[in-house]
C-alpha cells in the first residue's frame, strides 16, 4: 500500500542540464533513510520547466535506481489531456508503479470536466492514479463528491490532498471509502490530516529531513500521536521556513546546506533571499539536521 513519507523529489541541475548522479544519489539516501515512496517530476521536481525528454529521463532514473525496493509514483499531470495521456502511458512503459495527476490548471475545467479528464487518463493505461487536487496552484477544486464518482473507478486509488482543509479527510471517506488512499499535500497540517483517515504525506519536507518525516509518519499510523507531535514540534520551523519563498527553491537550498545537492533552479524561479536562507539554517538546527 501506498503510505507514509513520500518524497516530491527535487530534480538537481548542475550548469543548466539535468544531474542525474546526483538524483541517484538522493534517491539512494532517501530510502536509506526511511522515506517509503518517491514521487519524481512533480512541480517540486519543477516539471513545468523540464522539456518532455527530460521529464521521461528523471522517471527512468528513479525507477532503476530504486529498483522496486519503494513505490515510485510518477508525475503525469497536464492541463492537456493528450499530454496527460502520453505522460501516463510513459510511466507505466518505464515502470513506475503509479501515477500522480493534478487537476487542470489554468483552464478552469467544470467538475464534468474533471470528471471526463480523469475518466480518459484513466482509460488510457493500466497505471493506478493519485489525483492531485491543490486548489491554490491549479485555481480549481475538486469537490468530494466529483472525486467519489472518480473513485468508482478501479484504477484511481486514492488523492493527495493540498486544499488545507481537513474536513475534506472525513467528506472524503465518506464518498471514496475508508480504503481509498488520502495522503497529505501540505507538510504544516500532515498531523490534523492523519488523525482525520489520512495514510501519509507527499512531502516536500521530506526532501529535506526524510528520517524525521518518515518516523513522524510511523508514529501517526501505528496511533501514537504523543510522539508524532514531538516530531511535529521539531519539524514546524522547518516547514514554514522552507515555504517562505517557493518550496522547491528553500529544499534544494536545504539540501546544498547538507552538501547533497546544489541549490540551482530553473528561471523563472531564482535563488533565495539572505533573510530567507537564515530562516531556513536556523529551522534546519532547532530540528537537529545541523
Amino acid at each position: 500500500m501506498i503510505k507514509g513519507s513520500m518524497p516530491a523529489l527535487v530534480t538537481p541541475f548542475k550548469n543548466g542540464e539535468l544531474d542525474l548522479d546526483t538524483l541517484k544519489k538522493l534517491v539512494e539516501w532517501h530510502i536509506q533513510q526511511g522515506s517509503t515512496g518517491l514521487v519524481p517530476v512533480g512541480t517540486t521536481g519543477e516539471s513545468p520547466t523540464l522539456s518532455h525528454e527530460e521529464h521521461e529521463t528523471v522517471i527512468e532514473t528513479v525507477v532503476k535506481a530504486v529498483a522496486g525496493r519503494i513505490p515510485v509514483i510518477a508525475g503525469a499531470g497536464s492541463n492537456s489531456t493528450a499530454e496527460g495521456i502520453r505522460l501516463i502511458r510513459f510511466a507505466e512503459k518505464a515502470g513506475a508503479d503509479a501515477a500522480l495527476v493534478v487537476t487542470p490548471y489554468y483552464n478552469k475545467p467544470t467538475q464534468a470536466g474533471l470528471i471526463a479528464h480523469f475518466t480518459a487518463m484513466h482509460d488510457a493505461a493500466n497505471l493506478p492514479i493519485i489525483i492531485y487536487n491543490i486548489p491554490p496552484r491549479s485555481v480549481i477544486d475538486m469537490s468530494p463528491a466529483t472525486m467519489g464518482d472518480l473513485a468508482k473507478l478501479p484504477r484511481i486509488i486514492g488523492v493527495k490532498d493540498a486544499t488545507g482543509k481537513l474536513e475534506r479527510v472525513s467528506q472524503q471517506r465518506i464518498t471514496c471509502g475508508p480504503d481509498f488512499i488520502q495522503l497529505s499535500g501540505e507538510d504544516a497540517t500532515a498531523l490534523g490530516f492523519n488523525a482525520h483517515g489520512g495514510v501519509g504525506c507527499i512531502s516536500v519536507t521530506a526532501n529535506v529531513a526524510p528520517k524525521l518525516c518518515a518516523e513522524f509518519q510511523q508514529a501517526t499510523l501505528r496511533g501514537d500521536y504523543k510522539t508524532a507531535l514531538d516530531y511535529q514540534d521539531r519539524l514546524m520551523p522547518l516547514h514554514e521556513a522552507i515555504f517562505i519563498e517557493p518550496g522547491l527553491v528553500g529544499a534544494k537550498y536545504a539540501l546544498s546546506v547538507l552538501g547533497l545537492c546544489s541549490d540551482e533552479v530553473r528561471l523563472p524561479l531564482v535563488g533565495l533571499t539572505d533573510g530567507t536562507k537564515d530562516r531556513i539554517k536556523a529551522a534546519m538546527r532547532h530540528a537537529g539536521l545541523i
